[in-house]
């Protein structure tokens, strides 16, 4: 029973409700000014009711409808009140969010008044009480003075404990509604959502990039690195190759870092464009230069495909020869490429060999990246064995890429 008088969040609830009291004071000011002008008029009742009505009413409620009130009245009841509500509550956006937070106003403004009456009356009865056994005259008509009033004082505790758990009783009720009427409303939950899941979605393609890039990069790096190092002395010249053919790799795989990182920093600065199919000529090069042969089937010219479908087509294309090196080691690689009029096709073989293949723990992201990319295209994708092959194919329709 004592816990609630004594608990720090009553009186950060008091504050709250006295800053509503004050504001309370302030409107009461403007309405005793207008219904001064009302009475001088002698307006009839059938009249003064809804002008007395808008007069007390309609300011509170019109100030509460501006967006600025919602977003300080939710820190108010976020900080004073300990409400779960939004750290960066935006203002209101549609008319329900504005109308829920001005009911949420005038409530302050009436649970405010109620407590600073309280307060002021309790305050009076607590003087008066202390005062009557050294007043010659009563403060309050009816209560008793001189030495025969001093069992009066005892009064002064109930008062204390009735104002205390108003308080606490008020400011509990208004923490249980602040976050119907001030928390987000559904088209805003519906708005955080949606971004949420444009965040989720661009932090997935963002990974997808890292290990399609990057992966490739390092596979392509260690592999040549380490032919470069077991021929070092038999073939010079082939070990010079593969230290430029690491460097180049690298050089482009820092691009693509960059490109990234510049992504995730938001930067406004224009970055690195991003490799398209155009971009496949060296891509191929590249892999040749790691001893895994392309037999590539590819149109001299590829016009008429979206920029989106390129982009991963080409990283798909990445993925896939990334995938041969790390499985099967330095096996033939064939590649097809058929474009029509309504999609592009894919399609990467390789033999299913285990000879000179790096050993690496299984459970990588590869697959499930090109998954990911053909799904967002609305493309179709299948991946399996085939007659001792591994065959990846693709298709990506070139009217649905978003």
């Amino acid at each position: 029973m004592v816990r609630p008088l004594t608990a720090h969040s009553t009186r950060q609830r008091l504050v709250f409700l006295l800053l509503g009291s004050g504001l309370a004071v302030a409107f009461a000011s403007l309405d005793a000014v207008v219904l001064g002008a009302i009475a001088a008029g002698r307006l009839p009742l059938p009249l003064a009711a809804p002008v007395f009505l808008a007069v007390t009413v309609a300011p509170p409620a019109l100030l509460g409808l501006l967006p600025s009130v919602r977003v300080v009245e939710g820190a108010a009841a976020r900080n004073l009140l300990q409400v779960a509500l939004p750290e960066s509550l935006p203002a209101p956006r549609d008319f329900d969010a504005r109308w829920r937070a001005a009911l949420w106003f005038l409530l302050h403004l009436v649970a405010g008044a109620v407590v600073g009456a309280a307060l002021l009356a309790a305050a009076s009865w607590v003087i008066s009480l202390a005062a009557a056994p050294f007043a010659a005259r009563p403060l309050v008509p009816g209560l008793p003075t001189g030495a025969s009033a001093a069992w009066l004082l005892v009064l002064v505790i109930p008062t204390v404990l009735v104002f205390g758990y108003l308080v606490a009783g008020v400011g509990a009720a208004m923490a249980r509604i602040a976050a119907p009427l001030l928390g987000p409303s559904p088209a805003e939950r519906l708005a955080e959502v949606e971004a949420s899941a444009a965040r989720l979605a661009e932090r997935n393609r963002l990974a997808r990039e890292l290990h399609d890039s990057v992966g490739h990069a390092l596979t392509v790096t260690t592999l040549q690195a380490g032919a470069a190092g077991r021929v070092l002395d038999a073939d010079p010249e082939f070990a010079r190759r593969a230290l430029a053919a690491i460097e180049e790799t690298g050089r482009a795989a820092l691009a693509d870092l960059d490109h990234v990182l510049g992504l995730l920093r938001e930067e406004s600065a224009p970055r690195a464009p991003q490799r398209t199919l155009d971009d496949l000529p060296a891509l191929l090069s590249a892999s040749a230069a790691t001893g895994v042969p392309v037999r590539a089937s590819v149109p001299d010219r590829i016009t008429g495909v979206p920029a989106v479908v390129s982009r991963e087509a080409y990283r798909i294309v990445q993925e896939c020869l990334t995938n041969a090196l790390r499985h099967a080691g330095r096996v033939p690689v064939t590649l097809r490429l058929r474009l029509t009029a309504d999609e592009l096709e894919l399609e990467l073989t390789n033999r299913l060999s285990t000879v000179d293949a790096p050993t690496r723990p299984t459970g990588g992201r590869g697959l499930a990246g090109i998954a990911e990319r053909v799904a967002l295209l609305s493309g179709t994708m299948t991946a399996a064995p085939t007659d001792g092959d591994w065959r990846v194919a693709v298709r990506l329709p070139l009217g649905h890429a978003p």
